[in-house]
């Protein structure tokens, strides 16, 4: 497994690009903008055939394993694999919904826990009880008893901190969530948009966790009052406006990841320049389901447990900057080192989510960013 920068990048700018999930849902048109793609070949026209030997995988625009990867399915099975990326996280969860009687592929992957109650209620999965040995590690992250999302794998939404800015400024690094509230730490955070970043209402619902329904709108109160700045996207927020981020930025604080750190380990180093605040993260987990519809259902299930196999659950640190759901893998020397996850990350009931998610981000956005 090698961690990359690029690699790094090219999730983050997919999870940090336009999102606007909640409120899109509520005002998207029923037409897909799915490309597809045949393994290892030229994109073209999502997919409308899908004869008994093809599976079609329906993704983030995120999703990336190694190169053989799939190669290794298709040779292994006979099954051809296409693959279809209507665009970020919050856009493949609208396109499931609006094309569930006509569903786009076989078997989706990359749905996370903020949107997952909300695919399931609108029937887009069918039950499927997977068979990889991993499957018992994936059942501890299910969303419900159902069996139409299986996990895959997961990572902590956590503030970063850039340790040369707050030691050059004799300042010590905040710890909670609290602490961003305090005058000392005036104008040095920034965050995401919640309406339109997959990250920024991660952050969102881990206020939420912490502060409670009725409590997270005082906390925002204060952080806009301590010089809060809101960013459009990940990307911005961190390579733009982050001191750490390797631009020019003047915000030592940023949210990103648990997983962000080691990127930051300069050539020819051994020790991170930034690290995640443990103390404020939200737990994100991405699942794959069979749609409900699979024009070949058998094929997506074996593709499922594919995903779930010892190679790609290996694959998943260096390729989509995850943790892998399987116990079994061994992670990378550098994650175990400089990526550890928090023990008490905040969560929110999916229940909760979903029933609450569109006025959450409704009320973020007159609060936040008016």
């Amino acid at each position: 497994m090698t961690t990359t920068h690029t690699g790094r990048r090219r999730r983050a700018l997919a999870l940090g690009a336009v999102t606007v999930v909640a409120l899109a849902l509520a005002g998207c048109s029923g037409t897909a903008s799915g490309t597809g793609t045949t393994t290892g070949a030229a994109s073209t026209a999502a997919p409308t055939d899908a004869t008994p030997g093809t599976v079609t995988l329906v993704t983030h625009d995120s999703f990336a394993l190694s190169d053989g990867l799939l190669a290794s399915f298709e040779s292994a099975t006979g099954i051809t694999v296409k693959q279809v990326a209507p665009g970020d996280g919050g856009t493949l969860v609208n396109q499931l919904i609006l094309t569930k009687d006509a569903p786009l592929g076989d078997l989706a992957y990359g749905v996370d826990n903020s949107f997952a109650s909300r695919a399931i209620a609108e029937g887009v999965f069918a039950p499927t009880t997977p068979t990889a040995p991993a499957a018992a590690d994936a059942a501890k992250y299910a969303v419900d008893d159902s069996g139409s999302l299986t996990a895959i794998d997961y990572g902590d939404v956590c503030l970063n901190v850039d340790h040369s800015w707050f030691t050059a400024h004799s300042l010590a690094e905040p710890t909670t969530l609290e602490d961003l509230t305090k005058p000392e730490y005036k104008d040095l955070l920034v965050v995401p948009n919640a309406a339109t970043s997959s990250p920024g209402l991660a952050f969102l619902l881990a206020t939420i966790g912490k502060f409670g329904a009725d409590g997270w709108q005082a906390y925002w109160k204060a952080l806009q009052a301590n010089g809060l700045q809101v960013a459009d996207g990940w990307s911005d927020a961190y390579y733009t406006d982050f001191t750490g981020g390797g631009g020019e930025g003047t915000r030592p604080v940023v949210l990103s990841y648990a997983s962000s750190p080691p990127d930051t380990i300069p050539d020819g180093g051994d020790t991170p320049t930034t690290g995640a605040l443990l103390g404020t993260c939200f737990r994100q987990v991405e699942y794959a389901g069979v749609l409900a519809g699979a024009k070949n259902p058998q094929a997506a299930a074996k593709l499922l447990d594919f995903l779930l196999s010892d190679a790609v659950q290996a694959d998943i640190p260096g390729s989509m900057y995850m943790y892998p759901v399987s116990t079994a893998v061994t992670l990378p020397p550098v994650w175990a080192q400089w990526a550890p996850l928090a023990d008490h990350p905040y969560t929110v009931e999916p229940a909760d989510i979903s029933a609450h998610r569109d006025d959450w981000i409704k009320q973020w956005t007159d609060l936040v960013t008016g």
